[in-house]
């Protein structure tokens, strides 16, 4: 298949798999015969499918471009406590960000409630945020 049938097939574009090719994350095929370009068009196969499935799976866990490169390596090899120990990193990360988004819930929440209770004045969640850019 072609570049643009590998973006297509993965819903990304064309220029996002050229990335991950300059990123080392997906190979660059070779053009058909050895003389030039000559408008011959590089042709993409099942492993560079699979791999581009694996970028994508491994982006929508949250693994930076850093970290897919190095579980890529990985996936060559039979080292699982490096695998478990990038796993458990993203854990933390997650987990981190789901108590900040906790945190945020509960402080909109609270104040939510309090600019519906019909007291005078401005709404505590405009005066919230006006306070946050002081």
């Amino acid at each position: 298949m072609t570049i643009a049938g590998l973006a297509n097939g993965a819903g990304v574009g064309v220029e996002t798999v050229r990335y991950y090719q300059r990123r080392g994350l997906l190979k660059t095929p070779e053009r058909p015969g050895s003389t030039g370009s000559g408008g011959r068009v590089r042709r993409y196969g099942d492993e560079d499918v699979r791999r581009l499935g694996f970028i994508r799976s491994a982006q929508a866990a949250g693994f930076t471009l850093a970290q897919i490169d190095e579980l890529l390596a990985l996936d060559a090899t039979d080292d699982r406590t490096r695998v478990r120990a990038l796993a458990g990193e993203r854990i933390a990360a997650l987990d981190a960000k789901i108590a900040e988004l906790e945190r945020a819930r509960a402080a909109l929440s609270r104040l939510a409630h309090e600019c519906g209770s019909g007291s005078a004045g401005p709404c505590p969640i405009l005066t919230s945020f006006d306070q946050l850019g002081s």
